[in-house]
């Protein structure tokens, strides 16, 4: 099976080893700020006290809350891509491309699970980000890739965006809060996903 690489969120030219710096200290003070009070704690104020650095330099490094919400995930995101593009099976290229889906959608609920409390906060905070962000991006052609794979007739870029949808925060939290287990997520992610198992014309 031929590997076609993705590029990695994150993957950017080098920083200053200023800059790199002060973008350590801020996502460090506001990993802490999480950790301690939540993730409504985190203004840009707050991480800015919490940095011991003036307000301005956090803007000018991140924008708005979302923006560095969102590149407080970002360490985990490029573990997890480097998983799926290039780790063990089966995340990794070397199982089927249903095998892959599934054990991709797995994590991804998983994850959803771990961190919908600073997700949602992110999201949030600028709305339709999601969908112009590197990691949905690169998430979006991986699952379009696999169900180019797995099923050459479908309409895969477009099936992609739905087989993603659910994997919001808002549904992962209120699942949550019903006291959904995980183990029963996955029960549902798989008969949702079903049909790329089947060998194709096994329905006709």
């Amino acid at each position: 099976m031929s590997r076609i690489e993705l590029p990695v969120t994150g993957q950017a030219p080098p920083e200053r080893a200023d800059a790199a710096r002060n973008r350590r200290k801020i996502l460090d003070a506001a990993a802490r700020l999480v950790a301690e009070q939540g993730p409504d704690a985190v203004t840009m104020n707050a991480v800015a006290h919490a940095a011991c650095m003036g307000v301005g330099t956090v803007y000018r490094r991140f924008g708005d809350v979302s923006s560095l919400l969102f590149a407080l995930l970002d360490d985990d995101e490029r573990r997890f891509q480097e998983a799926f593009m290039s780790g063990p099976a089966p995340l990794g290229p070397d199982a089927p491309p249903a095998v892959r889906l599934r054990a991709f959608l797995h994590t991804l609920a998983e994850r959803l699970v771990e961190q919908r409390a600073v997700m949602a906060v992110a999201e949030a905070a600028s709305p339709g980000a999601r969908y112009a962000s590197g990691a949905y991006l690169t998430m979006h052609t991986h699952v379009a890739m696999l169900l180019r794979q797995a099923r050459p007739e479908a309409d895969a870029p477009v099936l992609a965006h739905l087989l993603l949808a659910p994997f919001v925060p808002s549904l992962f939290e209120h699942l949550t809060a019903r006291e959904v287990p995980i183990s029963q997520v996955k029960a549902a992610i798989d008969a949702l996903i079903g049909f790329a198992q089947e060998p194709y014309g096994s329905r006709h």
